[in-house]
């Protein structure tokens, strides 16, 4: 069967299964699905109700008969079930009529193990593929800012996802050096949600700590601090209450989080090979993902490396743009795929 009447009949797709958002790029059209991770179920009969945006703005308003469920968890599927039922809803937003199942690549954390791995994949299939394939994220987020993989030369990347944070020094289509910790924008919005409770008697949601860390987290002192009004429920009163919370009180609640990335990048250099020491210090380390967008946090790890270290153009959508690159020239690319699977 030519190529030309495969894609007539197929849509080949490129899956970022992140543990906050899934993208998917379609051969020939690029992004077409960018939609959290979240689903929503009734309990009882496990029937679904919303899958992405619609589910994700029932978090936390939900009644008893109702679940909102995130099947990803620390960048790996947490409920098979669930998350089956979220990636064929998300093929069959794309396949419209053709007749062929696709061929998709997933991006996976560089740390998961082989039965993480095997879970991804069966998911996949029993949703309606014809075949998967799975690539590294960090490798995936290298290819989505062009650096030259393939090449003898030293590049590294820190992709800064929802579950996890993922390091890795690539050369010569390879990852020579991985360093993959479960420490990631869910730990961020976790620790300024128990700051809170602990400081300020404050119950707040996951949104409204995801909200906080977006528009006041920084990885270090502000030129012009500045403060919001958090929401939520008094744990002594039980009513409902607002405080105003200033960017030194969330830079507090994010030590934790952020000082354990800028350790991991910084043990991950410690064991990079010379050669490709001396080329990362003339490059520099390139930061992708939708954590790397906290405020400062490239000037953070430029301090701590004496590193260059430049934040990707549109980092949410790197590792599903790297990807798509494979999808797009699968001869050229399929040596960067993964196979002890």
């Amino acid at each position: 069967m030519s190529p030309a009447f495969q894609s007539l009949m197929s849509s080949d797709m490129a899956i970022d299964l992140g543990t906050a958002n899934t993208l998917v790029y379609v051969k020939g059209m690029g992004i077409v699905v960018s939609e959290p991770s979240v689903v929503a179920v009734t309990r009882r009969e496990r029937k679904v109700i919303a899958i992405g945006r619609q589910a994700r703005e029932m978090m936390g308003k939900t009644h008893i008969d109702i679940e909102v469920i995130r099947p990803m968890r620390d960048g790996v599927i947490d409920d098979d079930e669930v998350a089956e039922t979220m990636i064929r809803a998300f093929i069959r937003r794309v396949q419209h009529n053709r007749l062929m199942r696709p061929r998709i690549i997933v991006c996976v954390p560089s740390g998961v193990t082989k039965s993480e791995k095997r879970v991804i994949r069966d998911s996949a299939e029993y949703a309606g593929a014809r075949e998967v394939h799975l690539v590294a994220e960090p490798m995936a987020a290298a290819l989505g800012v062009q650096l030259p993989v393939k090449e003898p030369v030293g590049s590294m990347i820190v992709d800064i996802g929802g579950g996890t944070t993922e390091i890795a020094i690539i050369s010569l289509s390879g990852i020579v050096t991985m360093h993959s910790i479960r420490t990631a924008g869910d730990e961020m919005d976790d620790g300024i949600t128990q700051f809170i409770r602990r400081n300020f008697n404050l119950l707040i949601g996951e949104r409204m700590a995801e909200w906080i860390k977006c528009m006041i987290g920084s990885a270090m002192p502000l030129e012009e601090e500045i403060t919001l009004i958090a929401k939520g429920r008094d744990l002594v009163t039980g009513m409902p209450k607002a405080i105003e919370i200033r960017s030194e009180d969330v830079r507090e609640a994010l030590k934790e989080p952020v000082s354990q990335i800028v350790f991991a990048v910084k043990e991950a250099l410690e064991k990079t090979p010379p050669e490709l020491a001396a080329d990362i210090r003339d490059r520099g380390i390139i930061l992708t993902g939708g954590g790397s967008m906290l405020k400062r946090l490239d000037q953070r790890l430029r301090d701590e490396t004496n590193l260059p270290v430049n934040l990707a153009d549109d980092p949410l959508t790197c590792v599903v743009r790297g990807t798509g690159t494979i999808l797009d020239d699968f001869e050229t690319y399929q040596d960067l795929l993964l196979t002890n699977y």
